[in-house]
């Protein structure tokens, strides 16, 4: 692959929702441009970046795939992020190293979820973008009427560059809007032709609105256009790509991926529309004094950012980088600033879908990847030893969604903890830990198909099999009332015997101190030695963790010990230990016990026309609505529910908002369960004991 200079290459994410045709339009670009010889298929399996196990069952793109195209004289870096929900990290990831986007639009759909999504990530990383149409061949195509939900949505600033001759079975091709030139599509060939004559007002009027919203760049320009003066398609051509980089004009194209119509066009007005990496300052961090700083591409020293991992199953760990300035060299030793380690580069690599294209560097504004780094994941900046200048990383979206994994064949434990900790490092928006109160594998993400992936890529890849099920909820046990109670510990069968003698007194404990038992010594006058006193505590404390009433952990407890007796030969610390451990679960049971739940603090963000349906639902699973707020055009609910009832959440609120609502959620403290499931917990806990 030849060397191409900062100003000649273009770093691009394809976004937009699941199935629009991101990849397809991928495929097109790699063929017009001879980096293919065979136009694969999505649907068929044989795209070059759908090439996973998992993506090729579904088709849909799971993984954020890489393709370099070659295309007059300039190199276009794709990046072509997943549109369904659940693997939303890796569109932001695309849009933190992307120096511009496509936002692709299927033709009938129209604007959905996840244009909206794309758009909000595309703002949030202020990343200039254009919009292809895509599939105008389809049935129900409209390009007019997905102009006007963009405008709708988006505002006056998305404008057509191009519209169709024809729609849906009817479409032939496009008129381009600045060269009023007709490109039609002729047995696989494009050809160019006049505008037909049918069309000649409906391009006029389209050409005034483009020639409007682009003279808005240049104040010249602006005072040429208001003064009735024609403005030439050079000065229309140079205020359109002046205001899609600052997103003062978001150009709209239209064509077909699988068709292969519109394609070298949409690659041109790539080049000329989209910045290099060159027209791009990064924010980085100062780690020494924690200062904001720029990192500019045109600066000597080496500062590249790690934006994925991969687990390949030939190679080994693959880093996939963005170069922000300096040069990064095959056979060479970098220092990682984010973990204070030196790393060695191995062979250096230009990525085409699952091919490795071998390079002996990579320069600034560059993408690429290396093999087998031992310390570097997601998010870490590689640079020169003593540099304290790190790249901001990429904001990924926290897990929503929790499961317990169950090994499916005894002895797999390790094997599944290990696979799981890899993939985990694949994947900032996948967790695993294990609970030390329920001693379940628990794997967290961003939906449930995102967890079943996981799982499907752990038997492949690590040959492990598990099976998800809903998280036991770690509940407490407590009591309200107070009582005193004996405890004793007789025991005489020959030989030495055990004797051990408590009255403890039991109640809520204030909760002061943070410690689950309150423990007093109340002994006068010596009826229990003090030698045992620590014996008895203990027999409380691990009766505590044991639990009573269904076998969970007893918090928020103040025992008393107050009297008692010994012998002087048969008394021993475990006759002690097994006195208080007797008293304690005698008084417990008449003391009022009571489960606690675990509640936790939710934020829910949604669009306000979904605000009395998903309040209606917090209420059926126990919530509490502690307020709303506005936030960036919604509304941002403040709920205490109880975990129990958020398990499925994601799923739940993805289905009442159609996918626009988000939420997180943290836990906040134990809340009584009810009565009424109390009794059904401690039921089926028994239930399970037997």
């Amino acid at each position: 692959m030849k060397d191409y200079s900062i100003d000649r290459l273009r770093n691009i994410a394809f976004v937009s929702h699941s199935g629009a045709g991101k990849t397809s339009l991928a495929e097109a670009m790699l063929y017009v441009s001879k980096g293919i010889n065979r136009l694969g298929r999505v649907d068929d399996g044989t795209s070059t970046l759908d090439y996973d196990q998992e993506e090729i069952k579904r088709q849909i793109s799971i993984d954020l795939a890489l393709a370099p195209v070659e295309w007059n004289e300039h190199k276009i870096n794709i990046l072509d992020a997943p549109g369904y929900f659940d693997f939303v990290g890796d569109m932001i990831a695309a849009l933190r190293v992307a120096d511009g986007a496509v936002i692709v639009v299927c033709a009938s759909s129209g604007v959905e979820v996840g244009t909206e999504k794309a758009w909000a990530y595309a703002e949030q990383y202020n990343t200039p973008r254009v919009v292809f149409v895509n599939k105008m061949e389809r049935e129900n195509a409209n390009f007019s009427r997905v102009v006007e939900q963009l405008q709708s949505m988006f505002g006056p600033k998305v404008v057509p560059v191009q519209l169709p001759i024809g729609n849906a079975q009817d479409y032939q091709g496009h008129v381009d809007l600045i060269q009023q030139k007709a490109y039609l599509w002729d047995n696989n060939e494009v050809k160019v032709a006049d505008v037909p004559a049918e069309m000649a007002s409906e391009v006029a009027a389209a050409r005034e609105d483009l020639i409007e919203a682009v003279s808005v760049t240049d104040d010249e320009l602006m005072m040429k256009y208001l003064e009735g003066e024609a403005l030439t398609d050079a000065e229309i051509e140079s205020a359109l790509a002046v205001g899609t980089k600052t997103g003062d004009v978001v150009p709209v194209f239209c064509g077909s991926a699988t068709a292969n119509v519109g394609i070298t066009e949409l690659m041109n007005y790539c080049i000329q529309c989209l910045p290099s990496p060159a027209e791009k300052v990064n924010a980085g961090i100062d780690t020494k004094t924690s200062e904001e700083v720029e990192i500019k591409p045109d600066d000597a020293s080496l500062n590249a950012l790690v934006f994925k991992t991969l687990a390949d199953p030939y190679v080994g760990k693959l880093t996939l980088f963005k170069v922000l300035s300096g040069t990064i060299k095959s056979d060479s030793v970098v220092h990682n600033v984010s973990r204070g380690r030196d790393e060695r580069i191995g062979q250096l690599f230009v990525i085409k879908g699952k091919e490795h294209i071998p390079v002996s560097h990579l320069g600034p504004g560059d993408i690429g990847a290396v093999a087998k780094l031992q310390e570097t994941n997601t998010n870490d900046v590689l640079s020169v030893k003593g540099s304290t200048i790190v790249a901001k990383g990429i904001d990924f979206p926290k897990p929503v969604m929790t499961m317990a994994a169950q090994p499916l064949a005894k002895g797999d434990e390790d094997k599944i903890s290990n696979g799981l900790a890899r993939l985990a490092e694949e994947d900032p928006t996948f967790t695993v830990e294990k609970s030390v109160e329920t001693s379940e594998i628990l794997i967290s993400g961003l939906g449930d198909l995102h967890l079943e992936v996981m799982c499907s890529r752990l038997h492949r890849k690590f040959g492990a099999e598990v099976k998800l099920s809903t998280p036991s909820v770690p509940y407490r046990e407590t009591i309200k009332g107070k009582m005193k109670v004996e405890g004793k510990h007789k025991k005489q069968s020959g030989g030495r015997g055990q004797y051990g003698h408590v009255w403890l007194e039991i109640e809520p404990s204030s909760g002061e101190g943070g410690d689950e038992l309150e423990f007093v010594d109340n002994i006068f006058g010596g009826a229990v030695p003090k030698q045992y006193i620590p014996a008895v505590e203990k027999g409380i404390r691990e009766t505590m963790e044991e639990g009573i009433l269904a076998g969970y952990p007893i918090v928020n407890l103040k025992v008393s010990l107050f009297d008692g007796s010994y012998h002087s030969v048969d008394s021993s610390e475990m006759a002690f230990k097994i006195a208080a451990s007797m008293a304690l679960k005698k008084g417990f049971v008449d003391a009022n016990p009571v489960l606690l739940e675990p509640i936790q603090n939710v934020c829910i963000t949604v669009p306000e026309s979904f605000m009395g349906d998903v309040m209606g639902d917090l209420n059926k699973k126990r919530g509490k609505i502690l307020g709303m707020e506005p936030k960036d055009g919604n509304q941002l609910i403040r709920a205490q529910v109880p975990l129990s009832e958020m398990f499925n959440y994601a799923i739940d609120l993805r289905s009442i908002t159609q996918g626009r609502g988000s939420f997180t959620m943290e836990f906040s403290h134990y809340e009584e369960l009810p009565q009424q499931l109390a009794e059904q917990v401690i039921a089926a806990r028994k239930q399970e004991e037997a």
